[in-house]
């Protein structure tokens, strides 16, 4: 019971996650206290390719940062900058105004492609985030919390199966609970919803933002994501990255405070409206490159 009451200081309610998304109401998450990162004149190269130019942005604690742009344009890379994997060509990175040198249990990641340990079942996969984030608990308690944050995220049932027996939006899920698992106040997510289905990207979409609005734990969220819908729904801002090399060409500050209605929010004429206009402003910015020459197609359009 305990652990459930702790979870529920996070989440309104994780029951919520388990019905059917009609009309979602979330709320404005914003409450920032100081500079949580901060990334000064940066850019990035792989080998003699440069990837991102010049990148300066500075994310207040509590604040949830939405990234957009092309495929190629960076996104991951910067992701991989915050968290401390990759170290920058020239500029800095702080976070809470230290230099970040390395990987850190203060900055959680998402990634891509899950990064379950597939040797591990689900239980245990979450247990050991637990483990960092709690030392000293006993396996039976670390054991029962890992059990709860997979119900969190809409996976009852399945703590002792293994990455391999699930589907890759079950391990999606379950690798976006062991990132909660591990409490970071800071969460690098890389397109986290972008395997799942429909319903459970609503769902997940709902739960990300009831733990942003908690009262009692304050996360700084950075979001990279090719969904500009998306981006605007999550995001108390949203920043466009322009094509190879990626650099920031808007920071937009979304406009919609308070109760946000799904339905009603993505059917108004402002949010279509912009969702139209940031889209137009990395298409643009792809135009000008092609124009230029400097578009560069192949293995860089991955990064």
């Amino acid at each position: 019971m305990r652990v459930i009451n702790r979870l529920s200081e996070l989440c309104s309610s994780a029951v919520g996650l388990r019905k059917p998304a009609v009309e979602e109401k979330s709320f404005s998450h914003h409450s920032g206290t100081g500079i949580a990162l901060a990334v000064e004149n940066v850019s990035f190269a792989y080998g003699s390719e440069l990837v991102l130019k010049d990148i300066s942005l500075r994310v207040e604690s509590g604040e949830f940062i939405a990234v957009v742009g092309p495929s190629g344009c960076g996104k991951t890379s910067l992701l991989r900058l915050l968290a401390g994997l990759e170290k920058p060509l020239s500029g800095e990175i702080l976070h809470q105004g230290k230099a970040v040198t390395g990987p850190d249990i203060s900055r959680g990641v998402v990634f891509q492609d899950y990064s379950l340990f597939p040797w591990l079942n689900l239980q245990d996969n979450l247990a050991i985030a637990v483990n960092k984030a709690r030392k000293g608990l006993p396996r039976s308690e670390r054991n029962q919390i890992a059990e709860e944050y997979l119900d969190l995220v809409g996976l009852p049932g399945v703590a002792f199966k293994h990455p391999y027996e699930l589907s890759g939006g079950m391990r999606q899920r379950a690798a976006i609970a062991r990132s909660l698992a591990l409490g970071s106040p800071v969460l690098l997510m890389d397109e986290p919803f972008g395997a799942l289905d429909p319903l459970n990207r609503v769902r997940l979409q709902e739960l990300l933002l009831q733990l942003c609005s908690s009262r009692t734990v304050q996360r700084t969220i950075v979001f990279v994501t090719h969904d500009v819908e998306e981006a605007l729904y999550l995001g108390d801002r949203v920043i466009v990255l322009g094509t190879t090399p990626g650099r920031i060409i808007a920071e937009i500050k979304v406009p919609f405070e308070g109760e946000r209605y799904r339905h009603k929010l993505f059917q108004s004429k402002e949010f279509r409206d912009l969702e139209t206009h940031i889209a137009a402003l990395y298409h643009e910015d792809i135009e000008r490159q092609l124009e230029a020459g400097s578009v560069v197609s192949g293995e860089g359009a991955s990064i």
